[in-house]
């Protein structure tokens, strides 16, 4: 795994002499913050050895290089997902990449399921904590030393001092945001009402497919995160009704302009 790591990033790195500082994983309908992107380089992920190839709608399949709010930034115009059938390893090979390229933070956003009876959909969620409930760990298996401790701690797997930026900044932007606890689910199918129920008791605050292996990982590797999601349909008892991918991009496209005003502010204040 180490070699196959190193090989990509030395591609990459043979392609341009670009030096990201942060890394994002854009999400469901959340591409459109790449129009922001002063872009230096656009590389599709067929052409990236070793990297898998995203297979879900709305997500382009290419990795940018550039410039954004002041920032060298390196973006993921898609990401890749467990129930694509890709394994723990594969869904989290990008993330290990682009700590070899050299970022030194990793913003994540995704679209989710809102459990919170005070969320509103459309609302922008900032991910204070998670709950892994996916079936697997990107990290089981022999330990590869040189990425991270075989026991990493997970007290702070969203960096406090990015969440209250953020709050700040939103703020002063006058967008209102909800913060909360993110579960990760194996899908591809949307939660029963029952699984709703369950998440909330369990202590969340929205529902989604990803995110928590790709921020297991890069805290393995001591890179700290900030997360958001945009709540794109309701699991609360009484709002609950059947949605279908496309209504899920439909909110997040809406979402879309504002959350890209508010991740732009914050890269500059970085």
């Amino acid at each position: 795994m180490l070699d196959l790591i190193q090989a990509t990033s030395n591609f990459l790195k043979d392609r341009t002499d670009f030096s990201p500082e942060i890394g994002i994983i854009l999400g469901t309908g959340l591409g459109g913050l790449v129009d922001e992107i002063n872009i230096s380089l656009s590389i599709s992920y067929e052409e990236i050895p070793n990297f898998p190839t995203s297979t879900v709608e709305g997500h382009k399949g290419k990795l940018i290089f550039g410039e954004l709010g002041g920032k060298n930034v390196v973006a993921m115009q898609g990401r890749f997902h467990f129930y694509e059938g890709y394994s723990m390893n594969e869904v989290v090979f990008p993330v290990r990449v682009l700590k070899f390229l050299g970022i030194e933070k990793l913003i994540v956003s995704n679209a989710s399921g809102g459990v919170n009876p005070s969320f509103e959909i459309g609302d922008i969620m900032i991910i204070s904590d998670h709950i892994n409930l996916f079936p697997s760990n990107p990290l089981i298996g022999p330990n590869i030393e040189e990425l991270g401790t075989r026991f990493p701690d997970m007290s702070d797997a969203y960096d406090h001092a990015l969440i209250k930026k953020a709050e700040a900044i939103s703020k002063e932007l006058n967008i209102k945001i909800v913060k909360g606890v993110y579960a990760g689910l194996t899908g591809p199918t949307l939660e029963t009402p029952a699984e709703y129920s369950y998440i909330r008791k369990i202590g969340a605050d929205a529902v989604g497919m990803s995110t928590v292996p790709e921020v297991i990982a890069a805290r393995h590797m001591k890179i700290p995160c900030f997360g958001v999601s945009v709540i794109t349909d309701l699991g609360v008892p009484g709002k609950i009704v059947k949605v279908t991918h496309e209504d899920v991009q439909k909110v997040a496209s809406i979402s879309e302009t504002v959350l890209t005003k508010l991740i732009k502010k914050f890269f500059e204040s970085l």
